[in-house]
């Protein structure tokens, strides 16, 4: 039910459902969950409490020094009551695929994934739920399931793939009573206090599983990975944990003592020799994408109107002997007039913004992510042995829905562009300038 597989990517592996391999390697952006299993010793206190008593008493016979010792542990303790405090909230999201057979000519549709999801906000109609992109991805159909175990249609509000994160969205009265899930300022959590993980780790059989630990690091750099071609799209500062996150954990919440959620988890390092690494996207970020989302159905980032890949993955043979450099971003075509109008052409190759070099494409799209639309930057180019600065006006672009499963008009390209568009969710639109053939299954990307 919902069990996983490993795929590499660059050292990095991601979890997808249907098997129990997790073939050991490095950052995965597929795991989700944590959750039932409460055998959890009262250690973790509340810390917004200074006046809290001790939950575990120790006694000694004074009669018998050898006399057994005896423990008396009060068991509702904080997790206990975050948990029944949040545990309503918190959903399994079951992804389907649709996949025709050949012999048949039928199509037929199956489990393909399973995450969690939490339960954030309602307008009164409808409710709403967070969970990762990865989790929802490529599904013609969704469901959640309850911690009462009822499942129930979900409609794919929006996806952005760029943080990781999707909108769900199911009838108010599937909700009727339960309050939505408060989300704390992840501004403010300290590396050291309490962390502790609801979801669904391994599937429906493990729902609701509870782990515990602390916030190990508050600001780590991790990549954010497209999990069909496993590349690289930006690199996101995350919250790092200790507390078990295992696959299906993916999309649900990393809470703090006082049960308010802080970030939404989404991965983990699985590498051999390597444990309790955990991470969730922040609490602000989770609501401000979220938010857009809802509002519009897509979130909406900078965009520079370009479309290519890394430099280093171009074929030798498609790059100009005399480009004294091996690293930037090669820029396949032009989609936008601003950035024409500025004087980026297809071949040039980006090695900096505003002055802050640019290795690859996840640097070119952190560096974007940064700024405004609208915003003027400095865009350094080589364009064969020339070093240029170009000044180039900044558009807009729109997170694509990566779903089949979507509720609305959700497979938007760049409004910034004015041709090709975005054929797939990141960019194999030919757009216009020209440039060399598609790499053999290389697909560009449009940043």
């Amino acid at each position: 039910m919902g069990y996983y597989r490993s795929r590499r990517d660059n050292g990095v592996f991601r979890e997808s459902a249907n098997s129990l391999k997790w073939v050991a390697t490095v950052v995965v952006s597929a795991l989700v969950g944590a959750g039932a299993t409460l055998a959890v010793t009262p250690i973790i206190k509340n810390v917004n409490s200074p006046t809290a008593t001790p939950t575990t008493s120790l006694s000694q016979s004074t009669t018998n020094s050898s006399a057994p010792m005896s423990v008396n542990v009060n068991v509702n303790d904080d997790i206990t009551q975050v948990f029944k405090k949040v545990e309503p909230d918190v959903v399994a999201v079951v992804n389907y695929t649709t996949t025709d057979d050949f012999f048949t000519q039928q199509s037929q549709t199956q489990e393909s994934d399973i995450g969690s999801g939490v339960y954030f906000h309602n307008d009164g109609k409808n409710a709403y739920i967070v969970t990762n992109n990865h989790v929802v991805q490529g599904g013609s159909k969704v469901e959640i399931v309850l911690s009462t175990n009822k499942q129930v249609p979900a409609t794919v509000v929006g996806t952005d793939p760029f943080t990781d994160l999707a909108v769900l969205k199911v009838p108010i009265s599937t909700f009727a009573h339960v309050q939505p899930a408060q989300f704390a300022n992840s501004d403010d959590i300290q590396v050291g206090e309490p962390a502790i993980a609801i979801g669904t780790p391994m599937g429906l059989d493990f729902a609701d599983t509870v782990t515990a630990g602390i916030v190990s690091g508050n600001q780590r750099m991790m990549p954010v990975e497209e999990p069909d071609s496993d590349s690289t799209l930006d690199y996101q500062s995350v919250i790092q944990t200790d507390a078990a996150i295992n696959p299906g954990n993916s999309g649900g919440p990393l809470l703090n003592a006082s049960g308010q959620v802080i970030g939404i988890n989404s991965s983990k390092i699985v590498e051999q020799d390597f444990e309790g690494m955990g991470f969730a996207i922040p609490s602000n970020e989770v609501l401000n994408v979220a938010d857009q989302i809802m509002q519009t159905g897509h979130a909406v980032h900078p965009a520079l109107g370009v479309e290519g890949i890394d430099l280093s993955t171009v074929p030798s043979q498609y790059i100009p002997s005399n480009i004294p450099v091996d690293y930037g971003f090669y820029v396949q075509s032009v989609t936008s007039s601003a950035a024409k109008k500025a004087g980026l052409k297809a071949g040039d190759v980006i090695i900096a913004i505003n002055g802050k070099t640019v290795q690859t494409m996840a640097d070119l799209r952190t560096d974007l992510f940064a700024m405004k639309p609208g915003q003027v930057v400095k865009v350094t180019v080589y364009r064969g042995q020339t070093k240029l600065t170009l000044n180039v006006p900044l558009g807009s672009q729109e997170s694509p829905n990566t779903t089949a499963a979507g509720g609305g008009d959700n497979n938007s390209a760049s409004n910034n562009s004015d041709g090709g568009g975005f054929q797939t969710p990141f960019g194999s639109g030919s757009g216009s300038g020209g440039g060399f053939d598609p790499f053999n299954s290389t697909t560009p990307f449009g940043y």
